[in-house]
């Protein structure tokens, strides 16, 4: 067995969590997911892209030293948090450096409207911790990074 840390890249309603939980089946694999975290670390402190990122911020410093251990034991990570800037893709290379193993980068390549018209089933539905409006997703759209070859990662390509 070897352990792989999976990354998922993709705008808001994307499909990144349907895919983390897909991914999430497969034996000795454990799937951390921001959005589980983020509520019950930060209630109703999240409210802004600012508050999002300090939020975030703190969680990644606590959870990195976690998800290296869980790979260096040999358990596979799905980790659903977005992998959608170089900062945070940065973040994400030094885990899977620190602990040795594989990774795959999955890019949900998914278009604008396609997102929206999922966000807007998504609200209507009650069921995420976050009410994303469209404002919102335009603004962290609008530092959405594609990945790019040049960065080196493992990427594997999901289109709809």
């Amino acid at each position: 067995m070897s352990a792989t840390l999976h990354l998922v890249c993709g705008k808001i309603a994307a499909g990144k969590s349907t895919l983390t939980t897909k991914l999430g089946l497969a034996p000795y694999t454990i799937v951390l997911r921001e959005d589980d975290w983020l509520p019950g670390l930060y209630p109703n402190e999240i409210t802004t892209l600012a508050d999002y990122v300090r939020c975030a911020t703190r969680l990644r410093s606590l959870i990195g030293p976690h998800v290296v251990q869980l790979l260096k034991l040999d358990l596979s990570v799905v980790l659903d948090f977005p992998a959608n800037t170089l900062n945070n893709r940065a973040w994400m290379r030094s885990l899977f450096e620190a602990a040795g193993t594989a990774h795959q980068l999955h890019w949900l390549d998914v278009p604008d409207a396609v997102c929206k018209a999922r966000l807007q089933r998504r609200n209507d539905s009650g069921q995420h911790p976050y009410t994303v409006s469209e404002a919102d997703f335009d603004l962290f759209t609008s530092h959405f990074a594609p990945p790019t070859p040049a960065e080196g990662f493992n990427l594997v390509i999901h289109r709809p």
